[in-house]
């Protein structure tokens, strides 16, 4: 059969087929029967003719070629699903090792879940990939349309998985920015405690060539040491979150040694100072109070005893107090040769307190002296003090009001008649002047405690 049908022109007879006898139905019976065998000589002889083609070839090249794109389709699914599990792998690797919260340890459950469901759908695509030989030249429609069911099925579960992977990704993110957030903090950190574990040495260095030991703060600078070899073993072995707090605790220790170690040689200075200062202040408080007893000797012989008696102690007291802090002051002196700071800084401060006690007492006897000078000469002008300060209470607790707060009226009440019984003291012969003066001043005082209230009550909008 060829690919041209044959044209309806008569044929032109040879000449000695001119002179053939006419057709009859015998004859035309045997030509009949003898078509079958020619038909089956001549078909091979047709179908391998340049003109010829196959009749069912063309089905099974279209399922192949479906079968092919089904087949790249899934390899790219494989590869997206493939790269995002491995960037999604880093991400939970740097989580691990920063984060060891409920929150992360979930996160890592749910992700090794999704690693078993990636497994699963990679084998069902590597299965259907190697069931089907797609290059075969003997390929049949069937085979091929079922790799393409098989390949498609394969890459809709990957990308039905690789859809989960992301939303898991998604709600990744705030785990992820805190263990990043850390580890951006961690190499910072390490390098800022070597930066402090060495500033710190070479300030020893400095402070050792002025001539101090030290040996203090060597000692603490000493046992850094081991926290140091930890750092230089790296967040491996101890993981991000302890090797970032111990670099931030050894920055802050060796710090301050530092700190310390470069003040020294000023603290040394400041110690030598305050002993020469406490010193003269001793030999100044031993002649202040040797003129203690003539200030007494002049209150006993013009006041009564209740003027003067709590201060007749003054003298031996002093000159007690003077003595131990010469005492703790020597010892100071001791402690800041032998290097020994806090010793010497605590020795000092008892010195210091006890000049101050004595500082005051030595005081107390002069300024009683002056005091009762003072109100004996003009009684009148403590009262009229007194009396000011309860009248401009007085007046304060009446601003807005018709009638005081009881609250207020009470004390100042008892304040005035307190007053009143005060200067009915100093009738007689030999009034006692300090208590006029204490009760007055008590009374000062109770005054003072109602104006602040008043005021506080009255800014409170009360």
């Amino acid at each position: 059969m060829t690919a041209t049908p044959p044209q309806s022109y008569p044929p032109l007879a040879p000449c000695a087929d001119r002179h053939r006898p006419p057709s009859t139905p015998v004859r035309d019976s045997l030509a009949l029967l003898a078509l079958p065998a020619l038909a089956v000589l001549l078909l091979p002889a047709v179908f391998a003719s340049g003109g010829t083609r196959r009749w069912f070839g063309g089905r099974a090249e279209g399922q192949r070629a479906q079968a092919q794109a089904a087949k790249d389709s899934a390899a790219a699914a494989f590869y997206e699903l493939d790269t995002a599990q491995r960037d999604l792998r880093i991400s939970i690797e740097t989580i691990t090792a920063v984060d060891d919260s409920p929150a992360a340890r979930r996160a890592i459950a749910d992700f090794e879940a999704l690693g078993q469901r990636i497994d699963e759908v990679s084998h069902q695509y590597i299965q259907a990939v190697d069931a089907h030989d797609l290059d075969r030249v003997d390929l049949e429609a069937s085979a091929a349309s079922r790799a393409r069911a098989e390949l498609t099925a394969a890459q809709d579960e990957l990308v039905r998985v690789k859809r989960e992977l992301d939303r898991y990704a998604e709600g990744l993110g705030p785990l992820l920015g805190k263990a990043e957030t850390q580890l951006a903090r961690l190499a910072p950190a390490v390098v800022r405690a070597r930066q402090a574990l060495l500033a710190a040495s070479n300030a020893l260095d400095h402070a050792r060539g002025a001539g101090l030991t030290a040996d203090d703060l060597a000692a603490r600078l000493a046992a850094l040491a081991p926290e140091l070899t930890k750092l230089n073993q790296g967040a491996g072995q101890y993981g991000v979150p302890q090797t970032l707090e111990r670099a931030e605790r050894v920055a802050r220790e060796a710090e301050a040694v530092r700190a310390e170690a470069a003040r020294l040689p000023e603290r040394a200075a400041e110690i030598d100072n305050r002993l020469v200062s406490l010193r003269t202040r001793a030999q100044a408080l031993t002649t202040r109070a040797g003129q203690v007893e003539p200030v007494l000797s002049e209150l006993r012989r013009r006041f009564s005893a209740a003027c003067w008696q709590d201060l007749q102690h003054v003298p031996e007291r002093a000159a007690e107090a003077v003595a131990q802090a010469e005492l703790k002051l020597t010892q100071a002196r001791a402690a800041r040769d032998a290097q020994r700071w806090p010793d010497a800084t605590s020795l000092l401060s008892t010195a210091r307190a006890l000049l101050n006690t004595t500082d005051e007492a030595v005081s107390a006897a002069g300024d009683r002296l002056r005091r009762l000078n003072a109100v004996q000469k003009d009684p009148q002008a403590e009262i009229e003090r007194t009396r000011f300060a309860i009248r401009d209470a007085q007046r304060l607790a009446m601003t807005g009001r018709t009638a005081p707060d009881p609250r207020h009226a009470r004390p100042l009440d008892d304040s005035v008649a307190r007053l009143d019984r005060a200067i009915a003291t100093l009738e007689g012969r030999h009034p006692d002047y300090w208590h006029f003066l204490t009760e007055t001043e008590a009374v000062r005082e109770t005054v003072a405690r109602v104006v602040t209230g008043i005021r506080e009550e009255r800014g409170a909008g009360h």
